[in-house]
């Protein structure tokens, strides 16, 4: 278990570097990461690296038992580097060439950026790869920009040749007869730019659009595996190497970049307002889900940060709540960025924990608290994982092909998952967040929202799933196309109709909500309404829409099929969210999968599991007012270091970390 902060020592003077590992000391600290952005700093000129300064941070941390991950500087190509092969600069959808001066401006698909690239990381590695401070790597930093330039359309013409292998295929696959866009030469396909000024975005392909986002993610992971290269012949086998990834972000699909990585980690930031944990845990539990394992958070917010339009302070008590939150879903380590303010620079506003003239900010003593926590804790900690009975399937692709025509400006694929996960939240279930390709024997209940691409596999999974006894939630927009983004010719939900017993004869942008009727669901639907048609008698209706535009009244809304020795629900409904959670609880009950702890509004129950014997119990108050439970066993509280019994009280904003006596 790791804590610490993003460390910048190349923005002060030496002499200084002594006083900030000390105070990082007295923190609890135990790692720092460094180097991410300091390509200039180690290649001042082509070819000359200087390295030392590095070296010496990393020694002076050791000397204070604090470890050192460190970045690949790839996100920074110096200016240089791009003087000398400009075209390194990215293309936007407009045709402008992204000028120097920002992070991460560069064409992925450069081959100029991948030579110094490879060269700067090969340096780095011959020179730390054996250091023995140095526990782990992190690849460039934050992976996001989309380049538009004439090579990526070259590039990406060379790729769709590589995947259909002939035109006709193509052509076949894409309906490019359609608006007569058929293509006798791989030089004539375009790149999917959306005009600025276009009214929707219907002006591509939706089989090209697909293609072009698969492509992204193909080049950013040959962009990724040339670091690795570099970086692991000269690592000792249990040094790891990672990326900071963000959360929902959709640039590219998370679970094909990480197949090559050893750890995934993330950068937490909530902005504007406060923390909402029935939904940021479903970004843990996200992460945890890229590779089914623990995970790190790189970065989280301390204080307030500067890209929103209000850039409020965390509450107190907030920031050490949070963090123990990341824990509870499976983090190992946590970061905070960063440690120093900056005196120039994009982000010299950003919160801190210490600011512009050395001295810790408020904020400091609630750092220190939580190291301290971390102390106390972590020996029970260490080894144990986040065990869930339910999975929640997440895919980019159904994401993207859903998006590129929502039909309603509403309908938001992430919001939509979301809201089958909060109410599990709300009861403290624990949640895999894992991609729709991932085996699904570990789980008792599996839940789909927006299946919206279909395959063999995934129709094959499913219903070996639900034949040996699981329980499988279908939701709107399922089983709608295939997996090139081309309508299937039948009714949703597609080949799932086997297991739904049931399917869409039509469906329905809402311009209002339209009401939901059962002898157990009182609710509305919002967003989306699908039409469902029974075909099996066995199948049962579980709900029906109220009066609405004449065509969904008194229409089934949700059903339920059993299916060899499991059970299938299909969705044809958005609810509120009071009806929601009715139904989530409903099909919690009929799955035997109850809450670990009764506990009040804002209380969070979190286990982690320990294969050796005693389970770690992590409680967190989220709230600004002090909580009371009830405990149903004697415990052992490693933060007070107390046994707790019967009703114990939580403070605003408090955490125990408990095992059973």
């Amino acid at each position: 278990m790791h804590f610490g902060a993003a460390f910048y020592p190349e923005h002060w003077p030496r002499d200084r570097w002594a006083t900030d590992i000390q105070l990082m000391q007295q923190a609890g600290f135990t790692v720092a990461r460094m180097a991410e952005f300091a390509w200039s700093t180690m290649e001042p000129t082509a070819g000359h690296y200087e390295l030392d300064w590095l070296d010496e941070a990393i020694a002076m941390l050791a000397q204070h038992d604090i470890v050192s991950v460190l970045g690949t500087p790839t996100a920074a190509p110096p200016a240089w580097l791009v003087e000398a092969h400009p075209d390194i600069l990215a293309v936007d959808e407009q045709g402008r060439r992204v000028q120097f001066g920002n992070r991460c401006h560069y064409c992925v698909t450069s081959p100029e950026l991948h030579a110094a690239a490879g060269q700067m990381v090969r340096a780095m590695a011959e020179r730390f790869g054996k250091e023995t401070n140095v526990i782990g790597w992190q690849l460039d930093n934050e992976y996001n920009r989309v380049c538009y330039c004439d090579r990526c359309r070259d590039k990406f013409q060379h790729y769709l040749a590589e995947k259909f292998c002939s035109l006709d295929a193509l052509n076949d696959a894409w309906s490019t007869r359609y608006w007569s866009q058929t293509y006798s030469a791989w030089t004539q396909i375009p790149l999917p730019i959306v005009p600025a000024d276009a009214r929707a975005p219907i002006v591509h392909n939706p089989g090209l659009r697909l293609a072009f986002r698969r492509f992204v993610t193909d080049r950013y992971r040959r962009f990724q595996r040339l670091q690795i290269d570099a970086l692991r012949p000269h690592l000792e086998p249990d040094r790891w190497i990672t990326h900071n990834f963000m959360g929902w972000f959709d640039g590219f699909d998370h679970y094909a970049m990480t197949e090559d990585l050893d750890m995934c980690s993330w950068d937490w930031y909530v902005g504007t307002g406060h923390h909402d944990y029935l939904a940021s845990g479903a970004s843990h539990d996200l992460t945890r889900g890229f590779k089914r394992r623990n995970f790190w958070v790189m970065e989280t917010q301390v204080g307030h940060t500067v890209h929103t339009t209000l850039n409020n302070d965390l509450n107190k008590g907030e920031t050490r709540a949070m963090a123990w939150h990341a824990i509870a879903h499976g983090a190992d380590g946590l970061l905070y960025w960063q440690w120093r303010m900056a005196l120039g620079g994009q982000e010299q506003y950003w919160g801190t924990i210490v600011d512009q003239s050395g001295q810790p900010r408020p904020i400091y003593e609630e750092v220190r608290q939580f190291g301290q926590d971390m102390a106390r804790a972590s020996s029970v900690l260490a080894g144990t994982r986040v065990a869930a009975e339910v999975a929640i399937l997440n895919s980019y692709e159904d994401r993207w092909a859903v998006h590129m025509h929502r039909h309603h400006k509403d309908f938001d694929y992430v919001t939509h998952l979301l809201d089958y996960y909060r109410p599990l939240a709300r009861r403290n279930i624990a949640v895999d967040v894992i991609s729709v390709e991932a085996g699904l024997d570990d789980y008792r209940l599996v839940i789909a929202p927006a299946l919206h691409l279909l395959n063999d596999r995934r129709v094959g999974a499913l219903k070996h799933f639900v034949e040996r006894g699981g329980h499988l939630v279908l939701t709107i927009r399922s089983g709608m196309k295939d997996d090139l983004n081309a309508l299937l010719p039948m009714r949703q939900p597609g080949q799932l109709a086997e297991l739904t017993g049931s399917e869409v004869e039509e469906y329905y942008a809402l311009a209002e909500p339209v009401r939901i009727e059962s002898d157990w669901l009182r609710g509305t639907t919002r967003v989306w309404a699908e039409r469902l048609s029974v075909q099996d008698t066995t199948t049962r209706v579980l709900a029906q829409f109220g009066p609405s535009n004449g065509w969904l009244d008194g229409q089934p809304a949700l059903t339920a099929h059993s299916y060899g020795l499991g059970l299938v629900y299909f969705m044809g409904a958005w609810l509120d969210d009071e009806a929601q959670q009715v139904l989530v609880d409903r099909v919690l009950r009929e799955v035997g999968i109850e809450p670990p702890l009764e506990v009040p509004t804002g209380i969070e129950v979190a286990r982690r599991f320990n294969p050796q014997g005693d389970d770690a119990w992590i409680l967190i108050n989220h709230e600004r007012n002090a909580c009371t439970l009830t405990l149903p066993w004697p415990a052992y509280d490693h933060i007070s270091g107390t046994s707790l019994r019967g009703d114990v009280e939580l403070p605003p904003y408090g955490v125990a970390v408990l095992t059973q006596i």
